[in-house]
């Protein structure tokens, strides 16, 4: 997430009242997870097992609760809670804005889209031309819609990131100031509930076609002309590349890359990066061809005993 302008590094210390190491005038862009941040980025960190990533990134300041040898060319913010700090700069350039209409006065509609009745459409959200939207579809704030998309009825885009931190009194949840971004020729089912980043965007790749009742975590990316069949949930932070095809029910973790061409069968569960162009099965998902191998071998265990035991008479 990009601040609308460029602020420095003792502005953004006195905005959380915490110190910092740099110079005054260091400049600070924006703030962004670790797995898309940039030069001029703010990243936090709150864990020592994560210093040393945090402190390699690409981010240039690092809002951090110990104070460390700075990197040459980077800047410190030194804070008592990190997590809590990096919410308060979310909240300072990404507040909640309520709205009380249907469809809000700055929201961007296009040529010929067509919306149904009881949609609501939030603030700075832009939908392109030649769409539909149908009854009941929610979109979130500055949600970005391309040309030729069709969602069904009951959606949600925008919604929180599923992202928390446990503390002694309770979960504490890290506040949400990315946004969803749908691609041309995009087609979305009913009920399907697609997340916003945190601090980037959740992606849907051009050409790319949603089932009904699919679940799409916070800043995750899918490519272009992916299929993705029904009741699949896709974790926060993970990337499906170009032409992946996905049946039902299948289950992925956060962090994982899908790539090229991947086809994973029904009920699989994905834990780890697949093979560009192999196909997957079962849960943990392993290569189908092999599954069903073991599969044929397990249903002859019956046929081998009964051999072995007319042999050993």
């Amino acid at each position: 997430m990009k601040f609308p302008e460029v602020y420095t590094l003792k502005q953004i210390a006195d905005l959380i009242s915490c110190k910092f190491v740099g110079e005054e005038n260091f400049p600070v862009h924006g703030i962004n997870e670790i797995h898309v941040v940039e030069p001029g980025d703010i990243v936090f960190v709150d864990h020592p097992k994560y210093y040393d990533k945090a402190l390699e990134s690409a981010a240039t300041v690092v809002l951090i609760n110990k104070e460390v040898e700075c990197p040459k060319g980077k800047a410190l913010l030194i804070s008592d809670d990190p997590f809590r700090d990096f919410n308060k700069l979310t909240l300072h350039f990404k507040p909640f804005k309520s709205s009380n209409v249907a469809v809000a006065t700055d929201a961007d509609i296009g040529k010929s889209t067509i919306v149904q009745p009881n949609c609501f459409i939030g603030n700075n959200v832009k939908i392109g031309e030649n769409c539909v939207i149908h009854s009941n579809v929610s979109i979130y704030d500055d949600t970005i819609i391309g040309d030729n998309v069709t969602i069904h009825a009951g959606t949600v885009l925008g919604a929180s990131a599923f992202y928390y931190k446990n503390r002694p009194e309770g979960y504490d949840q890290l506040i949400s100031g990315g946004r969803v971004i749908i691609e041309d020729n995009v087609d979305i089912g009913a009920l399907c509930t697609i997340d916003r980043g945190v601090t980037g965007d959740t992606t849907i790749g051009e050409g790319s076609k949603l089932d009904n009742q699919i679940q799409i975590g916070h800043d995750t990316v899918i490519g272009k002309k992916c299929l993705i069949a029904s009741q699949t949930g896709i974790a926060g932070c993970v990337v499906v590349e170009d032409n992946v095809t996905i049946w039902g029910q299948v289950g992925i973790k956060s962090d994982v890359t899908i790539s090229k061409g991947t086809v994973i069968f029904a009920q699989a569960g994905i834990n780890k990066t697949t093979v560009e162009g192999v196909t997957y099965f079962g849960s943990p998902a392993k290569d189908a061809r092999s599954f069903f191998k073991e599969m044929a071998y397990v249903k002859k265990i019956p046929e081998i005993l009964e051999f072995i035991k007319k042999n050993t008479n």
